[in-house]
């Protein structure tokens, strides 16, 4: 049928039928985003100001001038002059009786701020399993080593023992990370054991034997300071027929070096590059890699510290290092 009065009526628009206009949408756009920037912005305000557990702060650990020992990043490992700059952080050590050799002796560590702040285990961060790592080597550089203090009864006052096997000057390097800066910082103390001083000989060796198994230590032959050198450590079982080596973790990771220089000025502390625990070194014949920058030739110690079937096993190894 056709005719006026049959033809379709169509309503008329309606105001809310009109898609919104683009001045609209923009405005509601820049409202979300400004909506969105706020909360972000309150996020981080209130994640800052949680309490981390730690009294102190960043500028407790920073110092002026020349000659002031920089914080350091664990991931690329230096050799670290603690005796030649100044720290941030002061050690100093009591011993509970004059240390003997061979006989163990207990030992009260203090650590604070240089403006004398208290450090804490709360202002600690843990780093390879430990919140504070004690190296501690004699004169000779035959007496190595690594110590973990516990908390004491105060704050700042962390414990440990120790049995020195030379006489001589012991020098203490502590290594930790304060949670105000997660990077790695340093001191160091000092503690005599009567007797004299045994003359050592330091000629070059990598090789070394203990425990059942033979130790080597490939250096590069070309190895010059201000460089980085890469160093590989070999273990093995002693005989002809060779044996699984029983290699296990230790402070979260397969092996450590450390090394220091003949003057005792400092230490490199040194993780594998091989950091995935759940992929064991080979059993017959582990290798393990790792870097190294020196910033000084001369004659040098590296130990080893490894793990063998629970048993902490510490090898010296020699090197020289060139200008």
């Amino acid at each position: 049928m056709s005719g006026p009065d049959h033809e379709r009526k169509v309503p008329p628009l309606r105001p809310w039928d009109d898609a919104p206009s683009t001045p609209t949408v923009l405005s509601s756009s820049r409202r979300q985003i400004a909506i969105i920037t706020a909360a972000a912005i309150a996020l981080y305000v209130v994640v800052r100001l949680l309490p981390t557990g730690s009294n102190l702060n960043h500028m407790d650990f920073r110092m002026t001038g020349k000659g002031v020992l920089d914080f350091c990043d664990p991931a690329n490992p230096q050799f670290i002059p603690v005796v030649q700059v100044r720290s941030p952080v002061v050690l100093s050590l009591k011993a509970n009786h004059e240390p003997a050799l061979n006989q163990p002796v207990n030992f009260t560590l203090t650590l604070r701020t240089a403006s004398g702040k208290p450090i804490a285990p709360e202002d600690l961060l843990v780093a390879h399993t430990r919140k504070l790592h004690l190296l501690v080597v004699d004169p000779t550089l035959s007496d190595y080593q690594h110590i973990h203090p516990e908390p004491g009864k105060r704050p700042g006052d962390w414990v440990f023992t120790l049995a020195p096997a030379r006489p001589g000057l012991y020098r203490v390097f502590a290594d930790f990370t304060p949670v105000a800066t997660a990077r790695g910082l340093y001191a160091s103390a000092e503690f005599t054991v009567p007797g004299s001083v045994a003359t050592v000989t330091k000629s070059f060796n990598t090789t070394w034997q203990a425990a059942g198994c033979n130790f080597e230590l490939v250096v590069p032959a070309d190895f010059h300071a201000r460089q980085p050198v890469d160093l590989r450590l070999h273990i093995e079982s002693q005989g002809a027929v060779k044996q699984p080596v029983p290699l296990q973790p230790v402070m979260g990771a397969f092996a450590h070096l450390v090394a220091f220089d003949e003057a005792r000025s400092g230490f490199a502390h040194l993780h594998p590059n091989e950091i995935d625990l759940s992929k064991a070194p080979d059993q017959l014949r582990p290798e393990l890699t790792f870097k190294i920058t020196i910033p000084q030739p001369g004659r040098y110690v590296i130990w080893g510290q490894v793990n063998l079937g629970g048993t902490e096993v510490f090898v010296p190894f020699w090197v020289d290092v060139l200008p």
